[in-house]
């Protein structure tokens, strides 16, 4: 199956979306790209609204609008807003457009998802993201899954992603990609724990060269400021598909313990609000420095 320069849809217009929006473009020029953020509808909208001139997607008024029509509709909200997205989407006619849920959520939500979806017509896939968007933008690695993982593989290898199938089943992608996320982001909430600690006694030099000699090759003194400013910047965001994760575990009979207590930990990071700057996610001491500031500022309003 070939499609000519299709309308392509996005729902929710942050990081991933918008480094799709950039690969895709530099495949095709004249792609015709279209989106929708509810951010547009709030106080902020002017600063979204830029966004979507700034890579040349078409703002749509609704969700309703930007799926109209749309032969691949590719949904990047947050965890929490998945549902949500794939409901707004289910309110138009999809008329077998291949709905790409590529949200980070748990295969039961996913199922839910695409009940709504494959009602209103649409063919939904089951999508993971298997790594940082950047800087590979859309061309970062993604397992499919369901029934529909083989026409959305010959599509989507026709506009330049990285894909592979992971199974015939919705839940077969997304299983892999929760299960990951306990090590990925729950490292990161360990690594935030040990080096403010360590800023705080004054030995996170020592620390990081005691765990480069544990586990050489990792790079803790590159990678522990890169793990932090995610959580960072993406805490919120983190959080939520962690909550994902954790109904995961539980589906699959276990208690996530060390997922929840990550959770919290990913939470109060988004609740900060940092703004890091490059030069903070390069230095280990700076942006312990910075989080733990505003720990303390934050520590003292509430009190």
């Amino acid at each position: 199956m070939t499609l000519s320069r299709p309308k392509i849809a996005f729902l929710g217009f942050g990081e991933a979306a918008q480094a799709f929006a950039t690969g895709l473009r530099n495949e095709d020029a004249a792609m015709r790209l279209c989106g929708y953020d509810i951010k547009t509808d709030g106080p902020n909208a002017k600063v979204k609204q830029n966004e979507f001139a700034e890579h040349g997607v078409t703002d749509a008024a609704s969700a309703l609008s930007a799926c109209s029509d749309a032969e691949l509709i590719f949904s990047l909200v947050t965890a929490d807003q998945s549902e949500v997205a794939a409901q707004a989407a289910a309110q138009s006619v999809l008329n077998e457009a291949l709905f790409f849920d590529c949200n980070s959520c748990a295969p039961e939500t996913k199922r839910r998802s695409a009940q709504l979806v494959e009602a209103a017509g649409g063919r939904y896939v089951d999508v993971a993201v298997m790594t940082p968007v950047h800087p590979k933008l859309h061309k970062a690695p993604c397992l499919l899954s369901g029934p529909h993982a083989e026409a959305a593989q010959e599509i989507a290898t026709q506009l330049g992603m990285n894909v592979e199938i992971a199974g015939s089943c919705v839940g077969d992608a997304s299983t892999r990609k929760m299960i990951r996320s306990v090590m990925i982001k729950g490292l990161e909430a360990l690594s935030l724990e040990c080096f403010l600690a360590a800023r705080k006694a004054g030995i996170e030099d020592d620390i990081v060269a005691s765990l480069d000699a544990g586990f050489p090759g990792f790079g803790w003194g590159e990678r522990a400021p890169y793990m932090m400013e995610r959580m960072a910047t993406h805490g919120i965001r983190r959080a939520a598909e962690m909550e994902e994760v954790a109904k995961t575990l539980r589906d699959l009979g276990l208690a996530p313990r060390m997922t929840e207590r990550t959770v919290q930990r990913q939470r109060e990071m988004g609740a900060l609000a940092l703004h890091v700057t490059e030069e903070q996610a390069q230095n280990l001491g700076a942006l312990a420095d910075t989080i733990l500031a505003s720990m303390a500022a934050q520590k003292d309003t509430k009190e």
